[in-house]
């Protein structure tokens, strides 16, 4: 009969242990879960961001590309008024030269009128 009734009492303890361990495992697996679906949201959120800034850091490289166009397109133009400026300057010395020439030319006339009156 003690034997019977430490069988019996092995038998129930063995239960017992199986249940609780049964209960932590599935408190564990469902902690587990929870972390799992935790870190897979945090994974498309980093996903998602990623995204964003990518598409975000491909539209400020198009804008950089824009302005740095631009500023080759006004630096282009500036050239082109500087030429421009520089050939006009040219073309104003040479009337003025030639100006120049004509007073030359009248003041050497009026040397000579006012030598001979």
């Amino acid at each position: 009969m003690i034997d019977r009734a430490k069988g019996i009492v092995k038998k129930v303890t063995l239960e017992v242990i199986y249940e609780v361990v049964e209960e932590r495992s599935k408190e564990i697996k469902d902690r587990l879960y929870k972390i799992e679906n935790g870190m897979e949201r945090v994974e498309r959120k980093q996903e998602e961001d990623f995204r964003h800034l990518y598409t975000r850091m491909d539209r400020v490289h198009e804008r950089i590309d824009q302005t740095n166009q631009r500023i080759d397109q006004l630096r282009q133009e500036v050239k082109e008024e500087v030429n421009q400026l520089r050939q006009e300057m040219g073309q104003i010395r040479d009337e003025i030269g030639r100006i120049n020439q004509r007073f030359d030319t009248v003041i050497q006339m009026l040397s000579e009128v006012l030598r001979r009156s």
